[in-house]
């Protein structure tokens, strides 16, 4: 494109020639990117979310030896696991697997884990296992290995992105420390995994004595909707969630 000079008077240039070449210049020094059509739902989604639930972050760090165990001989990641434990978690606290609505919290009986699946830059989808807390270790990976790949190959059905109860969003391969999720309205909370890493602690041995060890931590975040129940009440299901995962009793559970 061809960019006009401004016009000379009297054999000088006119005092706004340098402001007229700079905003010729900035107005062509940006792309514009569309949004795509998923793109404009989750932004209005998370808009929506921040406007009506007051979020608050809640953060655990686990030790994930056990569980580094038996993962690796199954060939599995970290997140099934921690599904696994996030299922049973909210059986012993309802209130995270429920949605406000009016004045009332509605405790869901099924408990339908949410998946977030990153599809590119156009935006990302939440495909559901339903049912997780009848499931093995096995059987939920390999349902979030199946709405995953359909997710990205745009095959998913209705029933697939339907009756989510709680949100599982998993940063943790890209590194992260600390994640704070937006809530998955209308729902009242989201677990971000993230990054786990090995680093050196203080570990009792058997006799009760302090020593050093080498233990893969990572941290587990929860992000809650404030209306629904109060601090006390989420960190308690982050505990239990990490004395799940942090339990020698996994074998049993990795079919």
């Amino acid at each position: 494109m061809q960019r006009s000079s401004p016009v000379q008077v009297d054999g000088r240039m006119p005092d706004n020639a340098v402001e007229h070449e700079q905003d010729v210049g900035a107005a062509v020094d940006y792309d514009v990117v569309p949004f795509s059509r998923i793109r404009r739902r989750t932004a209005s989604h998370m808009v929506l979310s921040k406007s009506v639930s007051p979020h608050t972050l809640c953060t655990i760090e686990v030790d994930y030896v056990h569980v580094e165990r038996v993962r690796k001989a199954a060939k599995l990641t970290y997140l099934p696991y921690v599904a696994k434990a996030v299922a049973g978690a909210l059986r012993d606290f309802p209130y995270l697997n429920a949605s406000v609505v009016d004045d009332a919290l509605h405790v869901h009986r099924r408990i339908n884990l949410g998946i977030a699946v990153d599809i590119g830059p156009g935006g990302l989808v939440v495909p559901v296992v339903h049912d997780a807390d009848t499931m093995s270790v096995g059987a939920i990976a390999g349902g979030i290995d199946d709405i995953a790949a359909r997710a990205r190959g745009k095959k998913l059905t209705l029933d697939d992105v339907d009756g989510g109860t709680f949100t599982i969003t998993n940063p943790g391969p890209f590194g992260t420390l600390i994640s704070a999720p937006i809530i998955n309205q209308p729902q009242v909370a989201i677990l971000a995994t993230d990054g786990v890493k090995k680093r050196p602690v203080v570990v009792e041995d058997p006799g009760g004595n302090d020593a050093f060890g080498i233990r893969p931590l990572g941290n587990l975040s929860l992000s809650f909707d404030h209306r629904a129940f109060d601090g006390a009440y989420a960190a308690g299901f982050l505990r239990r969630i990490k004395q799940i995962l942090e339990a020698d009793e996994w074998l049993p559970h990795a079919g």
